[in-house]
């Protein structure tokens, strides 16, 4: 628009200064002669302006799309950015959620056939069968180098209602401050059971002597401490709890305390003792126990990496029952031991029980087991092992139940 006022403007000047001589004929023809000449060459001109306009007016117009085709790619980068930053934060999210996180679980199954004899005739616990005795489902999830925790739901077989049950075992949160200071806050391994089963080695097969007789736990609901000590050389714990193990977390008045303490003069030899005071959950505003459960314990042991492990452990109950007006005692040992055969893993190996599970009440009434057995690895995480075991809980009046039993135990884990 601008270049045609341009044109109109010097054409209509160039009128008005030919009209101003128009008084001199023969100076007027030649002016308009020359005034002609130079129209045509302004007139070129004009043309060549306004085309070099148009070519910068449609340079900048394309410069003008190019620039808002730029900003759109732009917006679309940084959109494309954004989507991509936060596609990054979720996996990385995820992946610190799998890296910290957990999942196993352990199965102990057997297929055996049981002879029972209770004073001499067969019971209906005689068979041949096959039992899943645990299943063990675990979740351990690390929020930071201090801060864990731990979920463990166990199964086995109830044969008072002949059905299954699930339960949690483990519940827990952990605080790991120092390897010799360790918290555990909920449903946790209590000192002895545990411990011992690891130095034992062979838990699929059989509990080990305390547990097997149930005069004590493998975790319970409570406050729990722990540490090494002297890298390693020493180790402790204690817990304090409600008392009633595991399955049972209802309140008492009071709260009863287990502690271990171990010496490791090797790194595969662990010499202990604990013990085990309190009412056992029985305690409550209206009921007030007549007795207090004591236990003591001892063991020594070693296991190698080689399968090669020999130990002995022994422990004295005191009313454990807690709510029997007369006192008793039990005391009992266990000796263990296995030897590799092989060395792809395959092991022989044997125990011993002898138990007095009521010394002041019935002397005479006594505990004794021993199996024998080889086991087979089968790969990574799985093992089976061909035993025999005998049990014997007899007295010298009237009691005489007399069980062997003999197949393939089983341990997966993964």
């Amino acid at each position: 628009m601008r270049s045609n006022l341009l044109a109109t403007a010097i054409v209509a000047g160039l009128g008005l200064s030919s009209l101003a001589f128009a008084g001199n004929a023969s100076a007027a023809t030649k002016t308009q002669a020359v005034t002609a000449e130079q129209m045509a060459q302004l007139q070129a001109q004009v043309a060549q302006l306004q085309a070099q306009l148009d070519a910068l007016k449609a340079q900048s117009d394309a410069q003008q799309a190019q620039a808002d085709a730029q900003s759109d790619v732009n917006v679309a980068q940084a959109q494309a950015i954004e989507t991509t930053q936060k596609t990054q934060d979720s996996v990385d999210k995820l992946t610190k959620l799998v890296n910290d996180t957990k999942i196993g679980g352990r199965m102990f199954f057997d297929a055996s056939n049981i002879n029972q004899e209770n004073n001499g005739s067969k019971t209906d616990s005689s068979g041949t069968g096959f039992d899943v005795k645990r299943f063990y489902l675990t979740v351990d999830h690390k929020f930071n180098d201090v801060w864990s925790a731990n979920l463990t739901t166990d199964f086995q077989y109830l044969s008072a209602i002949s059905n299954t049950e699930v339960f949690v075992k483990k519940a827990y949160l952990q605080g790991k401050f120092d390897d010799a200071f360790v918290v555990r806050i909920g449903s946790a391994d209590m000192p002895w059971i545990p411990f011992a089963e690891k130095f034992y080695g062979m838990r699929y097969v059989e509990n080990t002597l305390t547990d097997r007789l149930s005069y004590g736990t493998s975790a319970d609901w409570g406050v729990h401490a722990s540490g090494d000590i002297a890298g390693g050389m020493a180790n402790y714990q204690v817990s304090v709890v409600n008392g009633r193990g595991y399955r049972n977390f209802s309140r008492s008045k009071g709260v009863d305390i287990e502690a271990r303490a171990g010496f490791a003069p090797t790194p595969n030899t662990i010499i202990a003792v604990g013990g085990y005071s309190g009412e056992r959950g029985q305690e409550t505003e209206s009921v007030n126990p007549p007795q207090t459960a004591k236990r003591i314990n001892a063991m020594a042991a070693y296991a190698a990496p080689s399968g090669f492990r020999l130990g002995a452990e022994w422990f004295q109950a005191k009313n454990w029952a807690v709510t029997n007006v007369v006192d008793d005692k039990a005391d009992g040992w266990s000796v263990w031991g296995s030897v590799p055969l092989t060395a792809t893993g395959i092991n022989a190996f044997a125990r011993y029980d002898k138990a007095d599970t009521s010394k002041d009440v019935d002397p005479s009434l006594q505990n004794k087991y021993f199996n024998l057995g080889v086991e087979f690895p089968v790969t990574k995480g799985f093992k089976l092992a061909a035993v025999y075991k005998d049990t014997k809980n007899e007295n010298d009046t009237s009691i005489d139940l007399h069980t062997k039993e003999f197949g393939v135990w089983g341990d997966v884990s993964f």
